[in-house]
């Protein structure tokens, strides 16, 4: 189960935040104060939906019977997970303070932030198999 509710929530991951995610939310999702958490904390409930709506469409496909306690739980976590991570602080300073500031200057921060997204949706799915 872990392996299908992983799939699942990477691919609602890719959905939310390529095809849906807008020019406005991308470019404004880090800024400071009111707008930019406006933008940021409504991409993260798009990933919340999506996710929700993939792991709905698991349940019926697959059989499965998740509580919903622990997929609300979930949910929350990659929400809020996304908006943290989004906030582009958090990997700024992972990359000062493990000593990637070239790779940063190269266009390396992107590929921190999804392996930081990624990880914490393995975090999801490894709860929700349990």
């Amino acid at each position: 189960m872990f392996a299908d509710l992983a799939f699942l929530l990477y691919v609602g991951h890719l959905i939310a935040d390529y095809p849906l995610q807008t020019d406005h939310q991308a470019g404004h999702k880090a800024l400071p104060g009111l707008a930019g958490w406006r933008a940021n904390l409504t991409h993260a409930a798009t990933h919340v939906v999506v996710c929700a709506l993939l792991l709905a469409l698991g349940a019926a496909v697959l059989g499965w019977r998740l509580p919903l306690l622990p997929a609300t739980a979930a949910l929350l976590w990659i929400g809020t997970t996304h908006a943290v991570i989004d906030r582009r602080w958090p990997v700024r300073w992972w990359m000062t303070h493990t000593g990637q500031s070239t790779y940063a200057a190269a266009g390396g921060a992107a590929h921190v932030d999804q392996t930081a997204h990624i990880a914490a949706l393995v975090v999801a799915a490894l709860f929700l198999s349990a």
